[in-house]
């Protein structure tokens, strides 16, 4: 890998996962407008918008790893993105209900893939072997991607249509940098004795093969529960606060300190992980998670220490799950990395799915608060419990690190 190449890695993975970030953001932001007199769609009917979107997703995350470890990370990154951009720009042209899930379902196939992709890219690129901290700078892109799709909605207010062309057309025109500039990763040289064999052609079941089963099985698990925690927290949190007695208002700059907290974490988390060991670092942040949601079940009067708390909060929630990947490319062959990363990606995609369920569930029956947040506390738990499962990778020296860095420079 050339260094030329890490400052266009770097920019062209970061955008990619921004447009996860947009797209969930513009479809929430879209669905009030929906479902208004106006335009007269039920609530019923974006519910399945929404949720078949989240299963081409969880899909896409999955299918596109073996593609990847197969015919590279390049070609099947820049098929993803084209594959979601042309579906975003007709999304508003869907004339019902049915054809808006069609191509939500389909859009979904694209960005499912793109982050398994740009996260694998990102770390087989990163100097040093600090892949954790390549994962979690990574993922910065997706809530900056948010913050920008809130402030085109706030522009555009009822022309929601504009909010999915911008965002289609950002991702077609990225298309034309990423074919010019995005090298490829895979004929970068192994790290450690373990990737030596490494490019012989794997399939999806080795997964489960030579000891790789416990690996794997604790991987999705506190994939799943990390994503839970994102999604249900990031969909429900206003309501919750409200059930306390909070103020809509404060609500919802509470879920805008909660994902100022979520960059902290992923900053921070990522460098402490690559300097002081994964594992452990994922079990602080899944163990401080729970503790934390576990404290905002208490009613606290004074606002300045419900955002303290709240942000602090965010740190460990919101990154737990991304250091999960940085865990992928630590503890598979470099030939099965991309494939770890999507099945990973894909099963944590139906805790994305389940999370809003679940909260909704307690709002609806009017155990949000406390209920709420003793629910989240014991998520984090059992994503603490699916890390102590998976074994400690095996240390590659910094000597080696260094000795590939100085003949690939």
């Amino acid at each position: 890998m050339r260094t030329a190449s890490r400052p266009w890695i770097v920019a062209l993975c970061w955008l990619t996962v921004m447009f996860e970030g947009f797209d969930i953001v513009a479809l929430g932001a879209t669905i009030p407008v929906l479902t208004n007199a106006t335009h007269g769609y039920t609530v019923g009917e974006m519910t399945f918008v929404s949720t078949i979107s989240l299963v081409g997703v969880g899909a896409g995350a999955a299918l596109i790893g073996p593609l990847a470890d197969r015919f590279g990370r390049r070609k099947p990154l820049l098929a993803c993105v084209a594959l979601f951009s042309v579906l975003t720009l007709i999304f508003p042209l869907m004339p019902n209900a049915a054809l808006m899930g069609l191509a939500r379902l389909i859009a979904g196939l694209g960005l499912g893939g793109c982050m398994p992709v740009a996260v694998t890219i990102m770390q087989e690129s990163a100097p040093g072997g600090r892949k954790a901290n390549a994962s979690t700078v990574t993922m910065t892109g997706y809530h900056a991607g948010a913050v920008l799709a809130s402030l085109a909605a706030l522009a555009f207010k009822d022309h929601w249509h504009w909010l999915f062309y911008l965002g289609g057309a950002i991702g077609l025109l990225a298309l034309i940098p990423m074919a010019l500039k995005l090298p490829e990763t895979t004929g970068s040289a192994p790290v450690d004795a373990k990737d030596v064999d490494a490019q012989r052609a794997y399939s999806a079941g080795d997964l489960f093969r030579s000891g790789r089963g416990r690996i794997t099985i604790g991987l999705w698990i506190s994939a799943f529960m990390g994503l839970l925690l994102v999604y249900g927290m990031n969909t429900w949190l206003p309501k919750i606060m409200e059930a306390a007695n909070y103020s809509v208002s404060s609500g919802l700059v509470n879920l805008f300190v909660l994902n100022i907290g979520a960059i902290i974490g992923l900053i921070v988390g990522g460098k402490l992980a690559d300097a002081k060991g994964i594992k452990g670092t994922i079990l602080v942040w899944f163990a401080a998670a729970a503790v934390l949601l576990a404290i905002l079940s208490i009613k606290m009067e004074s606002t300045v220490l419900l955002n303290a708390a709240i942000l602090v909060t965010g740190v460990f929630v919101f990154s737990a799950q991304v250091l999960v990947y940085g865990f992928v490319g630590y503890l598979y062959p470099k030939a099965l990395v991309a494939t770890g990363m999507g099945f990973t990606s894909g099963v944590g995609r139906l805790g994305a799915i389940v999370g809003p369920w679940i909260s909704g569930a307690l709002v609806g029956a009017g155990l949000a608060y406390p209920g709420g947040f003793y629910f989240f506390a014991i998520v984090a738990v059992l994503g603490f419990l699916a890390v102590v499962l998976i074994p400690k990778p095996k240390a590659t020296t910094a000597a080696k690190l260094h000795e590939l860095e100085n003949a690939e420079g």
